[in-house]
């Protein structure tokens, strides 16, 4: 597993994380701007969030996304049903995770969630990822996610209130579009609560959402998947459009009177757009 460089002299001072605020604020870690951390601060969210997670198909790892300063960590490494991993990119976080939760150490891991080879996390067993996502890579987040779904049975994130919505937004939606099918392809997807601005450190300008993803039972879609994407993002990127001018350069005379076509993208379900696609790809053939 490879892992990023960094400054061996940066450390902080030791302290409980069971001590007060004021005498805590000596090793906090600093929120950084340019990674788009915004700590939260408010536990009984912190519990929710974690309580949120079902072990949906049995699996014993969970992996959190930048920890930060451990608010979801803490009450992660104390639940019984499975072994807690974190990751952030962060050396001054993974500096302060070691420092209070020690027990933890071996677990926690220096490097970038995007990059990695995640079955090198857990030896390629099964896991959960959880986390209060940075906002600016949230989405890129779900698509490694995607990429490696036989080995993610489920997520539990927090996100910027809008992204988290059209994850979940159903068709018809004014919010329902790429990611919300390429996701809802492969995972059930619910919107669980808003979390208010007041209660990070420093406040984002925006409300958040946390969501749940659960694996559904979508081995592999009916229809070439790269073709489905395509199809998909071709669609929504003029989703003012009927479908017969959208994806016109798919559509052939044989086919160009089917009703679909007299429809917009965010109409269309999942399992249509899988119809669709496979239309198209006999079509083309």
């Amino acid at each position: 597993m490879k892992f990023k460089k960094h400054n061996r002299n940066q450390n902080l001072e030791k302290s409980s994380f069971n001590t007060t605020r004021d005498e805590r604020a000596k090793d906090d870690v600093k929120a950084k701007k340019h990674l788009g951390q915004h700590f939260l601060t408010d536990l009984s969210i912190a519990k929710q969030i974690v309580d949120a997670l079902t072990q949906h198909e049995g699996y014993n790892h969970v992996l959190e996304i930048g920890p930060g300063m451990g608010v979801l960590t803490q009450y992660l490494k104390d639940d019984t049903r499975f072994t807690t991993h974190a990751i952030d990119v962060d050396f001054e976080s993974i500096t302060y995770l070691k420092n209070h939760f020690p027990t933890l150490e071996k677990n926690i891991l220096y490097g970038d969630f995007l990059q990695m080879d995640l079955g090198l996390i857990t030896n390629n067993k099964p896991f959960a990822v959880i986390g209060n996502f940075p906002y600016n890579i949230s989405t890129e987040i779900l698509f490694k996610v995607l990429d490696n779904r036989n080995m993610i049975p489920e997520v539990v994130g927090m996100f910027q209130k809008e992204v988290a919505e059209r994850v979940a937004a159903k068709p018809g939606s004014k919010t329902y579009g790429i990611t919300s099918v390429l996701l809802q392809a492969f995972y059930t997807i619910e919107y669980l609560f808003t979390v208010h601005e007041n209660v990070f450190n420093p406040p984002p300008k925006v409300k958040s959402g946390v969501i749940r993803l659960t694996r559904n039972n979508t081995q592999t879609l009916n229809c070439s998947e790269s073709f489905f994407k395509t199809v998909v993002k071709t669609a929504f990127n003029q989703r003012r459009k009927m479908l017969s001018n959208s994806l016109k350069p798919y559509i052939t005379d044989e086919i160009k009177t089917h009703e679909v076509f007299n429809l917009r993208p965010e109409q269309l379900s999942v399992e249509q757009f899988v119809e669709l696609t496979n239309m198209l790809e006999e079509a083309k053939s």
